[in-house]
């Protein structure tokens, strides 16, 4: 036989954002329960940033996220910033260090917001629930919830969906926030992994000598989208920050162009070798800013013809800058859900209030972080997301707007 409990509100996810809204929630008098299927709390928080965790940027603004409503984001990154998560993080005296662009990492691990995350919640009464699966959900009246949660019926007022995207399936990823938006009719802008490396076609898979070998470069999407950063060669294919920040602009059988140099022009350059040391080889030469072992692959498939500088006429010249300038690369494809950092797409944002993040059809129903479409850039910001559509979310049950 079942049995029955009522609690304000239910939150379904105990992740970065799910965690973050039950504490804002709760110490605010409301009464908050969180459910999660795994084992553990903020099992994504654990692991990210290398075990740093880039919890926000420097600079954050509409400009670094990818949603089919590039405004939505406005309203909640206004009410809760960078700077009131800084601060929040301040009074927990975690420290932390800026790395490139803005980045923030924790000084001593990602833990350290784990804790934070899990001290709030107890500090303020918001009950957390581990390996519960959620078998259904259903609306039984206007803004009262009944859910079916290993075989124990529970009811609320609230109903908070904040289950992440598909990503990194291996801790515990599922379509169930989707599912949720689905069955009460909301519409879903279909998903994919983002953030993630790209894979060889099989006509290329000769670079897999390259393997652990990085390079600063500059990446530009067919939509025009640029990024500059490094690319690192792996055995299935291509990774490293610039290449993870291309894959959310990448369309399926398009190519992304790739500049090896994009800081010189090459041309210009081994002209003034040409000046200066004319006998000397171009193999030597290039090697001096590239690879040498990307320049021997080149040489022994004829992409390019050894010889004394004094001899390379300007077609060639022309060929080698092409190649290293506008390397069109084909991905074979990503390498998915697997090593994916985020999932773009998700609950359609026409579909929820910027303000409150609140169901325009479904009073009493509300998505937050990653299960919306809403995407972040790699550095920070979708970590920013999750805090600030968190609270936006929070603020809007407890002033009842």
């Amino acid at each position: 036989m079942t049995t029955s409990n009522f609690c304000e509100v239910i939150i379904i996810g105990a992740g970065a954002s799910g965690l973050f809204c039950a504490f804002q929630l709760a110490k605010k008098g409301k009464q908050v329960a969180v459910f999660d299927n795994g084992k553990q709390i903020a099992r994504k928080v654990r692991i990210s940033g290398g075990g740093f965790c880039n919890f926000t940027n420097l600079d954050v603004n509409a400009s670094h996220y990818l949603s089919q409503n590039p405004h939505f984001v406005k309203s909640a990154l206004a009410r809760f910033n960078q700077w009131d998560f800084i601060s929040l993080i301040s009074q927990h005296n975690i420290t932390y260090h800026e790395k490139e662009c803005g980045q923030l990492f924790c000084d001593n691990g990602s833990q350290q917001i784990v804790n934070l995350l899990a001290h709030e919640c107890e500090q303020y009464n918001a009950a957390i629930y581990l390996r519960q699966h959620v078998d259904k959900i259903e609306l039984l009246e206007k803004q009262k919830f009944s859910l079916l949660i290993n075989k124990k019926i529970w009811h609320c007022q609230h109903l908070i969906v904040a289950t992440g995207g598909l990503s990194m399936p291996a801790l515990g990823a599922t379509p169930l926030g989707y599912q949720i938006a689905e069955n009460f009719g909301l519409n879903v802008v279909p998903p994919r992994a983002v953030l993630v490396p790209f894979t060889w076609r099989e006509n290329d898979k000769f670079y897999t000598a390259l393997s652990g070998i990085a390079l600063p470069v500059a990446v530009t999407a067919k939509c025009g989208k640029s990024f500059q950063g490094n690319l690192l060669f792996t055995h299935r294919g291509i990774s490293g920050p610039a290449v993870l920040q291309i894959s959310s602009y990448w369309q399926p059988n398009e190519s992304i162009e790739i500049d090896l140099l994009p800081d010189q022009n090459i041309i210009e350059t081994l002209q003034k070798f040409q000046q200066k040391s004319p006998k000397i080889h171009l193999k030597t030469a290039i090697s001096k800013f590239l690879p040498t072992k990307l320049v021997e692959i080149w040489l022994q498939k004829q992409f390019i013809q050894d010889g004394t500088l004094a001899n390379i006429s300007k077609v060639k010249l022309e060929n080698l800058s092409n190649l290293i300038h506008h390397w069109q690369f084909y991905p074979n494809g990503t390498e998915g859900y697997r090593t994916a950092e985020v999932t773009l797409g998700g609950v359609d944002t026409n579909e929820i209030s910027s303000k409150t993040m609140e169901s325009k059809k479904v009073r009493g129903l509300y998505f937050i972080g990653e299960v919306v479409d809403v995407t972040g850039q790699l550095g920070g910001y979708n970590f920013q997301w999750a805090w600030s559509s968190a609270f936006a979310c929070a603020e809007g049950i407890v002033n009842g707007y």
